[in-house]
């Protein structure tokens, strides 16, 4: 019996110690496609793809792939990234601005984060996806396959069609330097609502409308200076203003990232920059909000 047991407990420890297997993963964003996969290195130090990119646009919540526990939040090399433990695996996200802290408990799907624009892996704005279990760098789409398809993007082909108006998206990649809500003008100093989100961008930057949609608008209006927008399906509609041009008609239909017109500085503006606005219904909401 004893000389039984112990063959039993090295067994046990053995299983014990063994890592379980990892439970399929939530998608940190609203589409299911993958711009550029896995692609480990030879070596510790050796070219290569850490992680996958999922294409999207910044603003754009982030959300848990997993139910876990925040362990960083903070920049890496410059990056703002966030990992998030799940037992013996862990998730990174980059470039994610923080919406949470270290030693937040977070379940599957709950916002982490909105997607900064200009990460070095990308030919365009994403979000780069890891997954590690100890040092070891592991394919994330092999957990994320499991709930549900996606489709690679070919890199020598044509960007893909942007998607539908989706909450959250901003039409270009740029720091917003003011958030929709209660503010101070800066010129008039009156305390009142900052109806949309200032998007920084040089003068003269396409501006392409955030969805398909017809154009209401296009021409000047008062402190919005030169102003397009454009009605969307359900009741929805964006404005972008202070252009310096207007590049579509009113009456004409137009595509998800269909150029409308130019940065500018046109109204009531202290520089250059896109004056982004959602409205549901004719009121106005905050654009990087995440349901209408």
């Amino acid at each position: 019996m004893r000389r039984l047991l112990l063959l039993v407990l090295p067994l046990f420890a053995l299983a014990a110690a063994a890592p379980a297997h990892a439970s399929p993963w939530q998608w940190p964003l609203g589409d299911h496609r993958i711009d550029r996969p896995f692609d480990p290195p030879a070596s510790d130090y050796g070219a290569g793809h850490r992680g996958i990119d999922i294409p999207g646009r910044t603003g754009q919540t982030v959300r848990a792939v997993a139910a876990g526990r925040v362990t960083f939040a903070g920049r890496v090399a410059g990056v703002w990234t966030i990992t998030v433990t799940h037992g013996d695996e862990r998730s990174t996200y980059q470039p994610v601005s923080p919406a949470v802290r270290v030693g937040d408990a977070v379940t599957a799907g709950e916002p982490l984060g909105r997607l900064l624009g200009r990460h070095p892996s990308c030919r365009r704005t994403c979000l780069n996806l890891g997954r590690l279990r100890g040092e070891q760098y592991l394919d994330p789409a092999d957990l994320l396959a499991t709930s549900g398809s996606y489709r690679l993007i070919d890199p020598d082909g044509a960007p893909p069609e942007p998607p539908d108006l989706v909450g959250g998206d901003l039409p270009l990649d740029g720091p917003v330097t003011s958030a929709y809500g209660m503010r101070v003008h800066p010129l008039t100093g009156v305390r009142k609502l900052h109806d949309g989100v200032d998007i920084g961008a040089p003068c003269g930057t396409a501006v392409p409308a955030a969805g398909r949609g017809r154009v209401d608008r296009s021409s000047s209006n008062g402190a919005y200076g030169l102003q397009v927008e454009i009605r969307h399906a359900g009741g929805t509609a964006t404005s972008y203003s202070h252009l310096s041009s207007l590049a579509v008609r009113v009456g004409e239909q137009v595509g998800g990232g269909t150029v409308v017109g130019r940065v500018g500085s046109t109204g009531s503006s202290t520089g250059c920059h896109l004056h982004f606005m959602r409205l549901v219904d004719g009121r106005p909401v905050d654009p990087l909000g995440t349901s209408r």
